[in-house]
């Protein structure tokens, strides 16, 4: 039997089934709720700098698959080949309304589409590219067992990752040395603690750390 063609709902484990469930239902209503401000988004956008309204990032989710996550553009169109892979803090290649949504994370929202689809979930480890993907230890691979997530405590601990990159030379290299190391040690303690109920306190924990205009800066890679 093709376990492929098996439902989704069909193949999940008790707990998991509760986290898919927990993810619809959160998805579909914040999706229904959210229809006026996807849309005057993405009409502002249209008027704020040429090219479409929406960016389909392609990351590696779980068990190494490729998708494509969505998100508001926030950059201007061939951001990926005008300039670093990493973003910073006054980045020129990001436009005037997308400084705004980055800085308040509301570019992330498409992503409750990705959930809705199974690529995703609500919370858990942060999709990376495969470019850096492919330089994971053996067990650092272990993040890609469950399926990334739209936030997660990592995302919680670096909102500010754009300012702490500021203040390097070299972009790609602090990237790769310091700043993905620590972040996937965040990510594998996540997966030794997930639960539904833990889920639950880190979404309110990101709504809170996500209060308008108090945080700023974001996860830092072309496009996003």
């Amino acid at each position: 039997m093709n376990i492929e063609k098996i439902p989704e709902m069909f193949r999940l484990s008790g707990g998991a089934l509760l986290k898919r469930g927990m993810d619809l239902g959160f998805a579909a209503a914040g999706i229904f709720l959210l229809a006026p401000f996807f849309l005057l988004v993405w009409i502002l956008i249209r008027l704020d700098s040429p090219g479409p309204g929406f960016y389909c990032s392609p990351r590696v989710g779980q068990h190494g698959k490729l998708f494509g996550m969505y998100k508001f553009r926030t950059m201007v169109v061939a951001a990926d080949q005008i300039g670093p892979a990493i973003t910073v803090n006054d980045d020129p290649r990001i436009t005037r309304l997308g400084k705004w949504l980055r800085e308040r994370r509301l570019d992330e929202f498409p992503q409750l589409f990705n959930v809705i689809r199974g690529e995703m979930s609500l919370v858990g480890p942060r999709p990376e590219t495969a470019e850096y993907v492919r330089l994971y230890t053996a067990e650092q691979l272990q993040v890609l067992t469950v399926k990334p997530g739209v936030t997660g405590p990592m995302q919680i601990a670096y909102l500010d990752e754009e300012s702490r990159l500021a203040d390097e030379t070299t972009l790609a290299d602090a990237y790769v040395t310091h700043i993905m190391p620590a972040k996937l040690a965040i990510e594998q303690q996540y997966l030794e603690r997930q639960s539904c109920w833990y889920d639950i306190g880190i979404l309110l924990r990101t709504v809170w750390a996500l209060r308008p205009g108090l945080q700023r800066g974001r996860h830092g890679a072309t496009g996003k």
